[in-house]
């Protein structure tokens, strides 16, 4: 029998995001909720959020851009990314976010897969973001610099301003709310996942799915508190997770209205910018990911901080050992818990409840609405204690992959279960996460697809044949790969050449940090798929060595 919540099922609110956030008939704070790290006198709030909102709906509107089509922003963190992302999302078009730091291929990439209309380009990264689109097939003139204060012409490229209604006609605009029909089906995000295998995948994200998401996330997260969502102390949060993740969404675009917690948004992490947004503005919750807690628990700048404001811990988006969760709780004094989930259950699906303390390093119990089977090699459910990988079925569990039929297939089954390649041991209703069977490799929080890197590592001309796997250095994941050079360049090339030649094609998240192994040929099956065990216990077999010699290079 699958395992089901132990938390009474939730009346979930069948609506569309910009209603479920801003009901009719309620005043929207004017108290400011999105702040400047780096310049606090630039802020919104709630009620500026939502003028801005309508008034890029306006122009999304007059450039024709129609309902269910995809809107693209690459741009890093700032406050204004909120109000595209429920610009977006309100009038009913589909928001996709992509990282600052893609090469143009990449960029290419997703917005041909999006098949997206418009893109909002931060500055930084405008002059990719334009070869991307060409490459792709979308017109320059589709680029709009979009950035946290007005930008003058940028090599051709208009300002995002330039299509925005007034405040006027924002006033007397009204979004079309949506029926419990259409917020099940309305697509109202496109994040990109690797799922199980292969390439990156367009995770389509429903309007139900946001709002459910952050229903489960508001009983957990208060569950045992002595106080509620509704009631709780004041709270300050800083947004350095990346805006265009689940993760940073959730928590950075929508949490945060129905909490009225102010968010101290950075452009980009930098460890002790992060320690000084910390100690300057008294931070007292931090959404993290583990590579956060490894610098917490080791890096000397922490001492130079005064980190006492912090009371809360929550980390996901990859796995955090015990022994690292209960160091930084201990030296800190603060509640660290995990949580489980992925880009298909919307953002999370497991979490240690509030007013729990936990040691054992699990990633707690099922969201409110969830039922999850784990299941063995054979499909057969595993008894209590025994691991096995986890299928969800819930509110949250996402319609399945953009324009790609075959991947939802293989992932979601008709009758709603998602296959989601983590394997788990259950006990007595609480989680923890003891190995991957999908192929993706986890990079500081972000997702690497190994088939992306062969393909790269393949059109180099002394490469006959490559795989890719995850290698834990330090307790951090990164890609390592094993190549096999054709005969006539046998010697020719080092470990380090082909480091340095895919980093140049890559994002750096992407890059060959766990160093690269010549071998004689890369271990298959009959039908020609790549032995992925294999090459994982060739991993675990290379990591002790490459610790003990140092060779961790590259670094992030």
């Amino acid at each position: 029998m699958p395992f089901k919540s132990t938390f009474p099922d939730l009346d979930l609110p069948q609506t569309d995001v910009l209603t479920y956030l801003f009901p009719p008939g309620s005043t929207p704070s004017e108290d400011p909720l999105w702040i400047s790290a780096a310049d606090t006198s630039e802020n919104l709030s709630p009620r500026q959020l939502l003028q801005w909102v309508k008034r890029l709906a306006i122009g999304l509107d007059r450039l024709g851009i129609k309902e269910n089509e995809a809107v693209m922003i690459h741009t890093p963190n700032h406050i204004f990314v909120p109000v595209a992302y429920l610009g977006i999302v309100g009038s009913r078009r589909v928001f996709s976010g992509a990282n600052p730091i893609y090469t143009v291929q990449e960029m290419a990439y997703q917005i041909k897969n999006t098949q997206t209309k418009v893109v909002f380009a931060h500055p930084s990264v405008a002059s990719i973001t334009v070869e991307g689109a060409v490459l792709a097939g979308l017109p320059r003139e589709s680029v709009y610099l979009f950035s946290q204060r007005p930008t003058e012409s940028f090599d051709g490229m208009k300002d995002w301003r330039a299509i925005l209604g007034s405040e006027q006609e924002a006033d007397a605009y009204q979004f079309r709310p949506m029926t419990p029909s259409e917020s099940t089906t309305t697509v109202a995000t496109v994040n990109y996942s690797s799922g199980t295998t292969g390439l990156p995948k367009g995770v389509m994200i429903s309007h139900a799915n946001l709002v459910a998401n952050v229903e489960q996330h508001l009983i957990m997260k208060y569950a045992h508190k002595k106080w509620k969502a509704h009631n709780h102390p004041p709270e300050r949060w800083v947004g350095a997770l990346p805006l265009y993740h689940a993760y940073g969404q959730l928590w950075a675009m929508m949490m945060c209205i129905k909490l009225r917690v102010p968010i101290y948004v950075m452009e980009k992490f930098g460890f002790e910018p992060y320690l000084r947004v910390i100690q300057t503005h008294r931070i007292t919750h931090l959404q993290a990911a583990p590579p956060m807690l490894v610098m917490l628990a080791k890096r000397p700048e922490t001492k130079k901080y005064d980190l006492s404001s912090v009371t809360d811990c929550m980390c996901g988006a990859a796995p955090l050992s015990r022994e690292l969760q209960n160091e930084v709780s201990k030296r800190f004094g603060i509640e660290v818990i995990q949580g489980w989930g992925m880009t298909e259950v919307t953002c999370g699906a497991t979490l240690v409840a509030g007013g729990i303390s936990d040691n054992s390093g699990s990633v707690g119990q099922l969201h409110p609405n969830i039922e999850c089977k784990l299941l063995d090699d054979d499909g057969k459910e595993v008894a209590e204690g025994e691991p096995g990988e986890i299928f969800v079925r819930g509110p949250n569990i996402c319609l399945g992959y953009w324009r790609n039929e075959e991947a939802t297939k293989e992932s979601l089954s008709p009758d709603g279960w998602f296959k989601t390649g983590d394997v788990a041991i259950v006990k007595k209703g609480w989680f923890w996460i003891v190995d991957r069977k999908k192929e993706l490799i986890k990079v500081n929080a972000l997702q690497v697809a190994p088939a992306e890197l062969e393909a790269a590592l393949l059109e180099h001309d002394a490469v006959a044949d490559a795989a890719v796997v995850g290698i834990t250095l330090h307790e951090e994941e990164w890609p390592r790969a094993y190549v096999t050079l054709k005969d006539e360049y046998k010697g020719k090339f080092t470990e380090e050449d082909i480091q340095k030649w895919i980093a140049g094609r890559v994002a750096k998240h992407k890059a060959l940090v766990g160093g690269v192994a010549f071998i004689d040929e890369v271990p298959k099956l009959a039908s020609g798929k790549i032995m992925r065990k294999v090459m994982k216990e060739w991993a675990k077999r290379d990591a002790p060595i490459l610790q003990k010699e140092g060779k961790l290079k590259a670094r992030l």
